[in-house]
């Protein structure tokens, strides 16, 4: 049976986090609220957690997960060729709406699906997201919607749609936004812009002028 838990109320906040945390390192799938829409997570190095939540919004492998962080520090363990110009994009818009996609560190152990040797990341604007990524580290976190239909602004709608499969509810209330964040790949020597989204090309450029765009 999932258990929610309204973050505004300080009592709840402190025990949903505290049980948050511990379904996560159980392998448990848990939502939570970030400064775009509604998420899924689940331990990014846990195979079979990852797996639980691709099943969960009923999303294949050729759709990898991406990860969230709890601050810019952890991607030193995390990435590696990490360009001047990705950490300039870090230092402008994160924690915020920016998905980089950069090459991940081959020694690590996780599998988020068919990644081709990358990692799509991010460090929300949300304080709960925060202080569970703080708590129990790098997550698997996508869009807490099965697959095909729009991504939720709240927590009654993302419940309606994932019911048990998911361990603990964290009710942050309405989301401060539902534009999905901008995906910028710099895996690549000029990085590249995936999806436009929160974070627009014309203020991307501002930090890489020479940014391309993915048709």
């Amino acid at each position: 049976m999932a258990r929610r838990y309204d973050t505004n109320d300080a009592t709840d906040r402190v025990t949903g986090l505290r049980e948050a945390a511990s379904a996560v390192r159980r392998g448990e799938l848990v939502v939570l609220p970030t400064d775009t829409v509604y998420g899924i997570g689940a331990d990014a190095f846990s195979s079979e957690a990852v797996a639980d939540l691709l099943d969960a919004k009923g999303r294949g492998r050729n759709m990898p997960t991406p990860v969230l962080i709890g601050s810019p520090n952890t991607l030193h363990g995390l990435v590696t060729d990490f360009s001047e110009l990705a950490w300039e994009l870090v230092d402008a818009f994160w924690p915020g709406a920016l998905t980089l996609v950069a090459k991940h560190q081959p020694s690590l152990q996780w599998d988020l699906g068919d990644t081709r040797g990358t990692v799509a990341v991010r460090m929300p604007l949300h304080p709960v997201a925060i202080e569970l990524l703080t708590e129990v580290g790098p997550m698997a976190v996508s869009s807490a919607n099965l697959t095909g239909h729009p991504a939720p602004e709240n927590c009654d709608r993302a419940q309606e749609m994932l019911g048990d499969s998911v361990s603990v509810y964290l009710d942050g209330g309405p989301t401060p936004g539902n534009v999905p964040s901008s995906i910028v790949d710099v895996s690549r020597a000029v990085p590249r812009l995936l999806r436009a989204g929160a974070i627009s090309a014309d203020e991307l450029r501002k930090v890489v002028p020479d940014l391309e765009v993915a048709n």
